[in-house]
């Protein structure tokens, strides 16, 4: 656990929102000192594809590099626990990062039985008008207009939630620059070695086969 934040403020994750309705969710705000901004846009990595890519697939720097290990440390699973109500501080992780979206991209969803939860941290200096690529949390599986809530993907937002059966989200169609970091934590040690190599295999045949 690093002995200072330099990329998080945790008083601002603290002081999340918490809802209970249509499932547990936290949304924060400013959750990014504004001290690292400038360093968070330089060094966040030059990821070319579309698709989350997994940290041991790309090379962490600066201050990227920093906000990864704080994302991850005891005091952030801590407060996340409190928050959703479920103990997270000993489960395994897995960080993913995304820097481009395709057009199939945020198709609605619930995440898979061998999360326990997920958290978003958005890092876009701005975003357009309109609500594509904007997070919805949804009421169910079909309807992107019932929605609970909707986020705006932009630098220092903040979403976690705790997967359930009806944790439905996602977002409308968008193509283009859209950078996020998904901390997950998991089940076991195993269901992340297995999505680590899913990701990292996907990305792969991507390069050999891009019309697949």
């Amino acid at each position: 656990m690093p002995e200072a934040y330099s990329c998080l403020d945790l008083a601002a994750i603290r002081a999340a929102r918490t809802e209970r309705q249509p499932y547990n969710y936290m949304v924060a705000d400013h959750v990014i000192q504004l001290g690292s901004v400038d360093g968070l846009r330089e060094d966040f990595p030059d990821i070319r594809e579309p698709g989350f890519f997994p940290e041991e697939d790309i090379t962490p720097k600066g201050f990227f590099a920093s906000l990864l290990t704080e994302m991850k440390s005891r005091d952030v699973s801590a407060i996340v626990s409190e928050k959703l109500d479920i103990d997270l501080v000993d489960k395994p992780k897995m960080i993913t990062i995304r820097k481009l979206s395709a057009a199939k991209d945020g198709r609605i969803h619930t995440d898979s039985e061998s999360k326990i939860a997920t958290l978003l941290v958005y890092l876009n200096d701005s975003w357009q008008a309109s609500s594509a690529g904007r997070l919805r949390v949804l009421r169910n599986g079909q309807d992107f207009e019932n929605m609970a809530e909707e986020i705006s993907p932009v630098v220092g937002s903040l979403f976690a939630f705790r997967r359930a059966d009806n944790s439905w989200h996602g977002h409308t169609s968008f193509v283009g620059e859209r950078r996020v970091v998904q901390m997950t934590w998991l089940r076991s040690q195993a269901d992340v070695e297995r999505k680590k190599s899913r990701g990292s295999l996907s990305h792969m045949l991507k390069r050999f086969l891009p019309f697949g």
